[in-house]
């Protein structure tokens, strides 16, 4: 079998941060890269699950929101993917990250979806987590670019 693209990314050098993964036709799919890789330290299934539900709430209710095709976790626990159409520039994909991180950190109530009857494992959140995995994010994306989204070779 030929090997994806992701898998011919470094692990070993890869930091954490946003990276354009691959582009195919009108769909981006984004490396929102969140733990290093074979470190020892991944995103909890509570935090992960949160951040998830929070992420895709607060993306889908910005100005975008007809652009957003998927957020979800990677089955590494090291990050997400963001896939959005390509009418959203990478530095709005960028900006809404951002943003999405902000809204995470200082989050407070009621996680969007979580009750029973609208989430498939309801007792696995851990809102705590999620917010200090954004608070991380915050930082480590302050200071990011477009011209930063390339993987290193």
């Amino acid at each position: 079998m030929k090997t994806i693209a992701s898998f011919k990314v470094n692990h070993d050098t890869l930091t954490k941060g946003m990276y354009i993964s691959r582009i195919d036709g009108d769909a981006v799919t984004y490396d929102i890269r969140m733990k290093l890789p074979n470190n020892n330290d991944f995103l909890t299934t509570g935090a992960a699950h949160t951040f998830e539900h929070l992420f895709a709430t607060f993306a889908r209710n910005t100005k975008y929101s007809d652009n957003i095709i998927y957020v979800g976790p990677m089955g590494c626990r090291t990050g997400f993917y963001f896939i959005v159409r390509d009418k959203i520039s990478h530095t709005e994909a960028l900006k809404i990250v951002k943003d999405t991180c902000d809204f995470i950190k200082d989050f407070e109530g009621k996680i969007p979806g979580s009750d029973k009857s609208e989430c498939g494992n309801y007792l696995d959140h851990d809102l705590d987590g999620a917010k200090a995995t954004a608070k991380d994010m915050s930082e480590v994306l302050k200071d990011w670019s477009e011209e930063k989204m390339n993987y290193e070779e």
